[in-house]
């Protein structure tokens, strides 16, 4: 296995922005564009860990890549190619670095809303329903379990944070104030429509997809699909048959991780603990499963 990327560096680009994960860059001569590089950084509780996950870039670059094919006449996405040998001149003296686990996209302008579609309780949602079964502005049924299936997958927008803090969950009433009625149906119909395919296509392949995170961004005022799509870094993964409600369910994703950090004496503030080898191979092994299984 080739050394896991955690940071990037190409003389000649220029860094626009290091975030969790993904290192953007723009291109001299090439305004429109983008390059998004996926590392094997991971975060959780937005903290980014010590330790990389292995080979963790690839594979979110492969599913984001699968799923934009697979939803492409739902909403236009921002991808122009992976394929490493197509990209600007200035990117060939780092194709072998690139290759498998970055993007050359559209440069959009982000919006300033995660859009996140949940079709299961679980997480931060769950927590919030054992307070009250009013959760962002949502009425949901009485008695529901942990990890149970909703009446209709539901759309529950968050404000995004800056690096190091966490989003915020919002009403649909805040996003419309933020971005106006119209506007917020239609992403709220977007986010719906490419969670319904994308959980119908997953759940033949024995994967659950429990919720998501979507990134849209503007084009001319045309909403563009962005930034990774349905990997387990976005959404939580679970083998359908292992589901049984009433508790956390076994995870695709990095609840593993997360799982672990929470049984540690750690605050969920940086710095972030040490991940023993065991846990970072357990979550490899995860993330590879997903892709497999939805890929092949």
């Amino acid at each position: 296995m080739t050394e896991p990327m955690i940071t990037t560096d190409f003389p000649g680009l220029n860094l626009v922005h290091r975030g969790k994960v993904r290192d953007m860059y723009s291109i001299p001569g090439h305004e429109d564009k983008l390059l998004m590089v996926a590392t094997d950084r991971i975060s959780a509780y937005d903290v980014i860990m010590n330790s990389p996950i292995p080979g963790k870039g690839a594979v979110l670059t492969k599913l984001s890549l699968f799923w934009f094919d697979l939803l492409g006449d739902i909403v236009e996405n921002h991808l122009i190619t992976a394929k490493v040998e197509e990209y600007p001149e200035a990117c060939q003296p780092y194709v072998d670095h690139l290759r498998g686990r970055s993007m050359l996209v559209k440069k959009t302008k982000p919006l300033t809303i995660e859009c996140i579609v949940r079709g299961y309780i679980s997480g931060s949602f769950w927590s919030a329903y054992k307070k009250d079964t009013v959760v962002c502005g949502f009425k949901l049924p009485e008695g529901l379990q942990e990890s149970d299936k909703l009446p209709e997958p539901i759309f529950t927008p968050s404000t995004k944070a800056e690096l190091g803090n966490h989003d915020e969950n919002i009403s649909l009433a805040t996003m419309e104030k933020i971005v106006g009625v119209e506007r917020t149906q239609e992403i709220a119909d977007i986010a719906i429509r490419l969670y319904q395919r994308a959980s119908d296509y997953a759940r033949e392949r024995g994967i659950i997809i429990a919720d998501t995170k979507f990134e849209l961004g503007e084009v001319d005022g045309r909403l563009i699909l962005i930034d990774e799509v349905l990997t387990p870094d976005s959404s939580r993964f679970w083998p359908e048959d292992l589901y049984a409600p009433g508790k956390s369910q076994p995870s695709y994703d990095k609840q593993y991780l997360r799982d672990y950090l929470s049984s540690l004496d750690w605050d969920k503030n940086p710095p972030a603990p040490e991940l023993p080898p065991e846990i970072i191979d357990k979550t490899r092994e995860r993330y590879e499963e997903a892709v497999r299984r939805i890929t092949e």
